[in-house]
């Protein structure tokens, strides 16, 4: 057996909690293989909206394990709050959720670490979510982390030591906090991780794919946000790309199946960064306003562009994905024309590749092709979509070199459509 991986392609914020929810019934297990409580999962199904942020999107699913993996930095508070509300909902999390073990774990001070590094920064700060995410992979790199296991050891004397090192540094920032509430809240976190199966992941997941099991691994936030290969420095602290899946989960690169890739219809971006095809007229607020862009964890306005297939062929190569999901459809149904980048104009010269920084002089080289114009949210089949919009799909499979699987024509588990079918 070899697991699925199923991640972003753009700046995240492409659905991928929706589609893990409409895939995870094929599945056995379903394991978060990185990123932190700063990325959430928006899911709509029977006239409910959940919002995950560290909890894989496979809760829902009764019969299934899911993973929290070693690559994950969970905020004990806050997960606290995530898993309180989802048991309140009806869904028993104890029995489904695993927790590993090696796991970090974000501290209160991280998060007032995170505030006065912005802070620091001043005009050149990244726009982080404050969620301490940053300084707890700083943390986990230098080798002075707290792991979830340590919890079960010692586990006083650790967290004495580390909050020691954190507030001398924030001696010598000169930042003024008061962490007694979120101390107060983290501890009960704690206590209340200890009522999990807390487990060694690596061995679980492979010992589940032995058993003959299907799992599916979920990134969080998105290709371009990868520390390594996005739009360096304004990403995240881990790797959000395929590789991420065997680090964050202990697999080896011949246990990776299928590469499902998430983009939208259009692209989004939060924070500051370089953004190619960002809109600042109506049509950039249309797209924003249509599409309900505000963040799920922050409520931050989104920035919004066209699509652009210079960074999506990137994220494509980088991934090895297999299978592109096509979300938000729906949202450029009334558009005479829609736009998607092909090409990047630097100092003059056309490239079609991505290159090493997009922070200034890229110009977008765009293709008009004709909208639809028709209310696509009612759909249920791929034979009812119009033509202009089967011409788009062509485009952009012909350009991205790669088979668009699924199209969603709206946020509720029902409005998503299935292409290729063994029927036809």
């Amino acid at each position: 057996m070899k697991v699925d991986v199923l991640l972003g392609l753009q700046w995240g914020d492409e659905g991928k909690g929706k589609v893990v929810d409409v895939l995870t019934p094929r599945y056995d297990v379903v394991a978060r293989f990185q990123g932190g409580p700063n990325a959430g999962h928006t899911l709509e199904f029977e006239g409910q909206k959940y919002v995950l942020r560290s909890i894989p999107s496979g809760i829902f699913q009764g019969d299934k394990v899911n993973i929290i993996g070693n690559g994950v930095v969970l905020d004990p508070a806050l997960f606290k709050a995530e898993a309180e509300a989802l048991e309140a909902s009806g869904h028993p999390l104890k029995e489904r959720l695993h927790i590993s073990k090696k796991a970090h774990l974000i501290m209160p001070t991280h998060r007032i670490l995170d505030a006065a590094y912005e802070a620091a920064k001043g005009d050149a700060k990244v726009g982080t979510t404050g969620k301490g995410i940053g300084p707890t992979y700083t943390d986990k790199v230098s080798r002075n982390g707290l792991r979830v296991g340590d919890i079960l050891n010692n586990f006083e004397e650790k967290y004495a030591a580390a909050k020691a090192r954190h507030e001398k540094i924030l001696k010598s920032l000169n930042y003024s906090y008061d962490i007694t509430e979120l101390e107060r809240q983290w501890m009960e976190g704690i206590e209340y991780l200890r009522q999990f199966p807390l487990v060694d992941s690596e061995h679980e997941v492979n010992r589940l794919l032995k058993e003959g099991k299907s799992v599916l691994c979920e990134g969080a936030q998105g290709t371009m946000l990868d520390v390594d290969f996005g739009s360096y420095p304004f990403v995240t602290s881990s790797n959000t790309i395929c590789a991420g899946a065997c680090t964050g989960l202990g697999l080896g690169p011949n246990k990776i199946g299928e590469v499902y890739g998430i983009m939208k219809a259009y692209c989004t971006r939060v924070g500051s960064g370089p953004f190619p095809t960002e809109l600042f007229d109506e049509t950039g607020k249309t797209i924003r306003d249509l599409g309900h862009e505000y963040g799920a964890v922050t409520g931050r306005e989104r920035r919004c562009g066209w699509v652009d297939l210079v960074a999506l062929r990137y994220a494509i190569m980088v991934n090895g994905v297999t299978q592109l999901i096509l979300m938000k459809s729906d949202v450029l149904d009334g558009f005479d024309t829609v736009k998607a980048c092909v090409a990047y104009k630097v100092n003059g010269e056309e490239i079609d590749y991505f290159p090493y920084d997009i922070t200034e002089g890229v110009e977008p080289v765009y293709v008009e092709l004709p909208g639809w114009k028709t209310d696509m949210t009612k759909m249920t089949s791929e034979d009812e979509f119009p033509e202009e919009f089967n011409a788009y799909i062509a485009f952009l499979e012909e350009q991205l070199e790669t088979p668009i699987k699924i199209v969603s024509v709206g946020p509720d588990r029902a409005q998503t459509i299935e292409r290729y079918t063994e029927a036809e």
